[in-house]
């Protein structure tokens, strides 16, 4: 692959949509997209790649940069709800109730397409999911280039996703054309996917917003059976995969929390003891107890808005310093937790023990 200039851009944070409109920078960046070229850019879930969702060479160079398989799906942008239509012959009840409470916002809606998008967007499949941030810079940007974006992670394929333009900077420099800096994203993961196809909403991914919150508005929510179930076919391409991985061996600790404690700090005894450099991922009340080349604090055990706004950068920094074996504690399986918990299940990739 051939090396590219890749521009990195500071966007002021502490301005309005419609100040940040008028901004050189913002409108080069827009008509790049609108080229076929490639920019990174911050939401209020993770950085994004975007890349125009209707042109398949640009879609393509967005799967190339980020060594990802192209059975998986890409989660296209848009800059308000009025483009809908452009893509998607029909909007049911339900989706246009989940769109009033919770656009923009870190949900994305999975619905029938027109057939209009590049086939590498949908990867075959007669769905796209599609949603609309809710940061001040991805949303002037998708207004100025006034076409649906195509936009993953903007991360390589299977790293923890990027949360500062430090870490985009780090997987995809001389990959993409330009990085939108906005600074570090405010929820730390990824949108709740959800299939609005049928009768029943149903979550293929969970994430910003809870399953509780969900079924505030709309009552009866099911969950895929592949998040909960290893041996269930996932109805998504993109569920099947590794993610959000540091490079060094993650372990997943699961039990109640005094045996949790006690097994990981067995754990780690037992590595340092083999000379292995150990990470520990743990909270503010246990993190104490713990003996580690590197503990890395991602919040508090009753606050899971800040485990998830920290998670990926924790995971990050095992990897700055080279961190062989990581171990993890595990959260509640319910409200924000259940989406931490399904980012930590996917980065230990069956490495589970129970205390």
């Amino acid at each position: 692959m051939q090396l590219k200039t890749t521009h990195w851009w500071k966007v002021p944070t502490d301005q309005k949509i419609e100040d940040l409109l008028s901004l050189d920078i913002l409108q080069s960046a827009a008509q790049l997209l609108r080229e076929g070229g490639l920019v990174a850019f911050p939401t209020e879930t993770v950085y994004g790649l975007g890349a125009d969702a209707r042109k398949e060479e640009a879609i393509q160079a967005v799967f190339r940069a980020k060594g990802r398989p192209n059975d998986n799906p890409l989660i296209v942008h848009l800059g308000h709800v009025e483009q809908l239509p452009q893509i998607v012959p029909e909007v049911s009840t339900i989706a246009k109730r989940l769109i009033r409470h919770f656009w923009p916002g870190p949900l994305t809606l999975v619905m029938k397409h027109r057939g209009n998008l590049a086939k590498g967007v949908t990867a075959g499949l007669d769905t796209v999911a599609v949603r609309i941030p809710d940061h001040p810079i991805a949303l002037a940007l998708l207004r100025l280039a006034d076409i649906p974006i195509a936009a993953p992670s903007a991360n390589l394929s299977g790293r923890p996703s990027p949360t500062t333009a430090d870490h985009v900077w780090n997987d995809l420099s001389g990959k993409i054309e330009i990085l939108l800096d906005g600074g570090p994203t405010n929820v730390g993961i990824e949108s709740t996917v959800v299939d609005v196809t049928g009768k029943t909403p149903i979550v293929l991914r969970p994430g910003g917003v809870t399953v509780e919150q969900l079924k505030k508005v709309v009552k009866k929510v099911t969950v895929d059976p592949a998040l909960t179930h290893s041996k269930k076919k996932p109805r998504s391409p993109g569920m099947k995969y590794r993610h959000y991985a540091p490079r060094g061996e993650l372990w997943l600790v699961h039990g109640d929390e005094k045996k949790m404690v006690r097994t990981i700090k067995q754990l780690a005894a037992q590595s340092l003891a083999q000379g292995k450099k150990v990470g520990i991922l743990t909270t503010k009340e246990h993190a104490k107890q713990f003996q580690a080349t590197l503990i890395q604090i991602c919040g508090s055990k009753n606050k899971p808005e800040q485990v998830a706004h920290q998670l990926y950068h924790c995971l990050r920094r095992f990897d700055e310093e080279q961190i062989d074996v990581i171990y993890a504690e595990s959260f509640p399986d319910n409200g924000l937790f259940q989406s931490v918990m399904n980012r930590l299940n996917k980065a230990a990739n069956g490495r589970i023990l129970k205390a």
